[in-house]
């Protein structure tokens, strides 16, 4: 009941801050659940057998199987740093970097309404969005595809008003385009970068939550993909950073299992320390009985030193009451009528041959009291009940 509880909790603790994420995360968020997010796509990718990752953590790139892994980055603004080039504002730092080093690795990145220039020295290519002077039409519109390069099916690309198109050469291959005078317009292209794939697009509305309610197009987000598996969006785009503590260090190395170990482990011990363990007077009398509040190895040892066998449960209890008092066990045992009943009782089952013994002794004991108050009756002065007939806790509980 308790692990439910607590399960339940956790779950409402988890659903908030996703909730929270959802609603103040920037526009083309996987986890923003209104019109200018992405969560339909993803979890239109969910649905088909994606395995769909949404990362806080920009470093965990490095950890995904480039061959089988497709990286979507969707607008937001690297926080790395920008530049000057020629008039033009271009990203510096990690984010650059990131994408060279998974593309390098043979990885397919989808970069998708990229915020500044991005260029790469080292492996020859260049992302460049070119915004119209004003509006260009009164209207948001559809453009088909080049079935050249695109898969039979593919749906129309949504554009906005006012969207910008690419600046492509001759390495790039056309994805969408829209013919203009005198030259056509790119707003999606793709090419080979070393052993991957680099897929660009001018802007993000043909892929928003309205876009896709109203408009599915399972044949492009097939082509987006580009037949691998698993799909890694990245949300540090978006402002959205794991704090980088315990949690971040288990999911970043994998240690989820032996997180999961050490909890069982820990409520074990706890469980052996919080045990009353008491284990059996040593046949040493000098030797210390071991209770509540001992260390966790030694609990587990006198937990397994309780151990008897059934057919030896009425035999051991005789057996401590004899050690701690061998007077009245002598009185039982030499007596005409309570030694037979105790060799019977020794023979029974043991909750019958506990009750039995249990009786024979609270008779003893009741003899003994007795002739203790008719001997105090005799004599002058105060009457001391000898050690023997005293009472103790460890007694009351086996009467």
């Amino acid at each position: 009941m308790v692990a439910a509880i607590f399960a339940a909790v956790f779950a409402i603790l988890l659903l908030m801050a996703h909730q929270n994420q959802s609603n103040t995360s920037d526009m083309g968020s996987s986890l923003r659940q209104d019109a200018y997010g992405t969560s339909l796509l993803f979890d239109s990718y969910q649905r088909a057998g994606y395995q769909v990752e949404r990362s806080q953590d920009e470093d965990s790139l490095s950890d995904q199987n480039a061959s089988s892994t497709t990286v979507f980055f969707i607008g937001g603004s690297p926080d790395d740093g920008w530049e000057m080039v020629n008039g033009k504002v271009q990203g510096v730092g990690k984010f650059r970097g990131r994408i060279e080093s998974f593309l390098a690795r043979g990885g397919r990145v989808v970069l998708i309404a990229p915020r500044a220039s991005l260029k790469s020295e080292s492996q020859g290519w260049e992302v460049d969005n070119q915004w119209p002077q004003g509006l260009r039409r009164s209207g948001p519109t559809w453009i088909s595809p080049d079935l050249r390069a695109m898969p039979p099916g593919s749906e129309a690309m949504y554009l906005a008003a006012a969207a910008p198109w690419l600046k492509t050469d001759a390495n790039w291959t056309t994805l969408f385009a829209e013919k203009m005078d005198p030259s056509a317009h790119v707003y999606m292209a793709m090419r080979r970068v070393g052993e991957g794939e680099l897929v660009v697009a001018s802007q993000q509305w043909f892929l928003l939550n309205e876009t896709i309610k109203t408009h599915p197009n399972p044949v492009l987000l097939d082509f987006l993909a580009g037949g691998r598996p698993v799909i890694w969006v990245d949300e540090t785009l978006h402002g959205l950073h794991q704090e980088q503590g315990v949690l971040w260090l288990v999911q970043r190395y994998r240690l989820q299992a032996a997180l999961l170990f050490f909890w069982a482990a820990l409520l074990v011990l706890l469980w052996n320390m919080s045990g009353d363990l008491v284990r059996r007077p040593p046949r040493d009398w000098a030797g210390e009985i071991t209770r509540s509040g001992e260390a966790a190895g030694v609990a587990g040892q006198r937990l397994l030193q309780r151990s008897i066998a059934a057919e030896q449960v009425v035999a051991e209890c005789w057996e401590q009451f004899r050690r701690r008092w061998p007077q009245d066990a002598k009185a039982i045992s030499a007596d005409a009528s309570w030694g037979p009943r105790l060799r019977a009782a020794l023979a029974q089952p043991p909750l019958a041959g506990y009750k039995e013994l249990t009786a024979v002794i609270a008779e003893r004991r009741a003899t003994a009291k007795g002739l203790a108050r008719v001997a105090h009756a005799h004599r002058e002065g105060p009457y001391r009940v000898p050690d023997s007939l005293k009472t103790t806790p460890e007694e009351a509980r086996i009467a």
